[in-house]
């Protein structure tokens, strides 16, 4: 389509193309708008948008406010003086009236009379699905690992109580042993072939121990030897009789009992406790 400008200004002639023919079109002046007319452009940064993050910040960063207090800190934030500041001072409150509004529509934030309280910005259901998924095996990590604490604790518990007995039982047949002969708790006994020489030296204040081995050796702990002497009547293997869990029963606390007869049926199932491999170590 072309087009061309006739002799008069207030009409243009208008010709299509493949056409021999042609109108012509009345031209409308167009007064240009005065300035009280037109829409103001709102200042930068004075937008609702803008002011629904600042007012989102505002109760976040405080968790519990109110509609006054998040107002007067805005409000502050603008210098006294003209008339036209003074509306924006006006207007700074209407805006974070609409913004807590918005906010609370979308569940952002929550009003309960005067108080206004942070909830969480919101997320999607994906993000939701991930987060709750980590925090059940976060959970499930931490449970597992309170299962196994308890088990072992409950072991050494009837280990020990076990060992008070034998003890008793030894005395009563055999009298006090003398104390050369008596091993105290905590201790820990180090294992190496018979022919290994062993270089013992001890600081003065015999608070220092300095072994020197001529072969590999292995350092057993306490708990782990009164377990090979059959003293924690098979919870630590899973194979304790029901003549065994019985006597367990007698060396822990009547809550327990349940959780007792759970680990010795299911210990293999469970998999809570795992013999640690014995280190060895080699002599240096």
């Amino acid at each position: 389509m072309s087009s061309s400008s006739s002799t008069s200004s207030s009409y243009v002639v208008v010709k299509q193309e493949n056409e021999t023919t042609s109108q012509a079109v009345p031209v409308v002046n167009m007064a240009p708008i005065p300035a009280y007319k037109r829409r103001r452009n709102e200042k930068p940064g004075k937008g609702l948008r803008h002011f629904a993050m600042r007012v989102c910040e505002k109760v976040r960063s405080k968790m519990v406010t109110t509609y006054n207090e998040v107002a007067d800190e805005l409000v502050a934030e603008y210098p006294e003086g003209s008339n036209a500041e003074q509306y924006d001072q006006k207007n700074v409150r209407r805006r974070v009236y609409d913004a807590l509004n918005v906010l609370m529509a979308m569940n952002i934030i929550s009003k309960e009379k005067k108080e206004i309280k942070w909830i969480g910005l919101p997320v999607t259901s994906y993000q939701e699905s991930t987060t709750l998924t980590q925090e059940r095996e976060d959970l499930m990590t931490r449970l597992n690992e309170k299962q196994a604490f308890l088990h072992e604790l409950i072991v050494q518990q009837v280990t020990f109580k076990q060992l008070v007995e034998k003890n008793k039982k030894y005395e009563q047949i055999h009298g006090r042993p003398s104390s050369a002969s008596v091993l105290s708790l905590p201790f820990i006994a180090i294992k190496a072939d018979p022919g290994t020489v062993i270089d013992c030296s001890i600081s003065q204040d015999k608070k220092e121990y300095l072994f020197g081995f001529s072969n590999s050796y292995e350092i057993v702990e306490d708990m782990d030897l009164l377990k090979s002497m059959n003293l924690s009547l098979g919870l630590n293997t899973g194979t304790s009789t029901a003549e065994q869990l019985e006597q367990a029963k007698t060396c822990v606390p009547k809550k327990l009992h349940e959780f007792l007869s759970r680990i010795a049926v299911e210990s293999s199932a469970l998999d809570v406790v795992e013999e640690q491999p014995k280190k060895k170590f080699k002599s240096s």
